[in-house]
């Protein structure tokens, strides 16, 4: 799935694991001090996040723009059955208001999607184009797929954890939220613990959102960079191993990319529905 040619100090060979980890360092603006610094910005995952945002947002607008009543075309129809599916979901999911919803998980779900699918370029191209243009020196090291970066993907969580705690405000009120975070579920005499458990729910459905989509997506990853490190062998085993191997994790790999995506959408939806009700 990738060519393997990295360089290394003085231009020698990197061994595996000299590979792997240049692959899954980020473009940033510093080094990272412990294990938590927001200091620390990784271009990389803010470029292409936002790319993937833009041209997201630029697809839905070409397809609502070509929108016709007549028969739609290949694009409209694929676009419409999309929307159709997320509206179906959101209607079963959330009783409530969706004017807003439904347009943010289908949102959720293109972008993801995008974003995921970034998975499927060669692990080196950007490496080698780098070194073609003579630029190298200024990224000398880049990451693609900003969903297997857990920056990125707690970035999106956080975006759903605020509007749960804008719609639990606005559906039950300021004050008819907070005695729901003071007396669910345990009544209003265990204030504390009804608290404690309220805030650690919050933060939990925050952490595994970001999680479960950053780990399947930096599993891929790495599974990718494996494999072209098949293929360094030079070996007819490790070109044939190479190609068949990189060949059914693709194939397999849509499937995650998608579904993995679908599961960003569908959680978000569940969230936001239980912000609708009381406890």
């Amino acid at each position: 799935m990738a060519t393997t040619t990295v360089e290394g100090a003085h231009h020698a060979a990197p061994t595996a694991s000299e590979y792997i980890r240049h692959h899954l360092a980020h473009l940033s603006n510093t080094h990272q001090q412990g294990p938590v610094d927001f200091s620390v910005l990784h271009y990389d995952t803010l470029f292409w996040s936002i790319a993937m945002g833009v041209i997201g947002c630029l697809v839905m607008w070409m397809a609502a723009r070509k929108a016709t009543a007549g028969v739609p075309g290949r694009f409209q129809a694929a676009v419409e059955m999309l929307v159709e599916m997320v509206e179906n979901q959101s209607k079963s999911i959330v009783h409530g208001d969706r004017s807003f919803i439904a347009p943010a998980a289908l949102t959720v779900f293109v972008w993801v999607s995008l974003m995921n699918s970034l998975d499927f370029l060669p692990v080196d191209i950007f490496s080698e184009a780098f070194k073609w243009f003579g630029v190298e020196h200024l990224f000398p090291y880049h990451r693609v797929v900003p969903t297997a970066d857990l920056n990125g993907t707690i970035g999106i969580s956080l975006g759903v954890l605020i509007l749960m705690l804008y719609y639990g405000i606005k559906i039950k009120g300021f004050g008819g939220w907070l005695h729901e975070l003071f007396a669910a579920p345990f009544g209003i005499y265990m204030a504390p613990f009804n608290l404690l458990l309220n805030i650690i729910e919050y933060a939990a459905k925050m952490v595994s959102l970001g999680m479960r989509l950053f780990g399947n997506m930096f599993a891929g990853e790495l599974l990718f960079l494996l494999i072209a490190l098949l293929g360094s062998t030079a070996t007819v085993f490790g070109f044939v191993g190479h190609v068949i191997a990189g060949s059914i994790w693709a194939i397999f790999h849509i499937l995650i990319v998608f579904l993995q995506a679908f599961i960003f959408m569908m959680l978000t939806l569940v969230y936001l529905g239980q912000a609708h009700e009381g406890h």
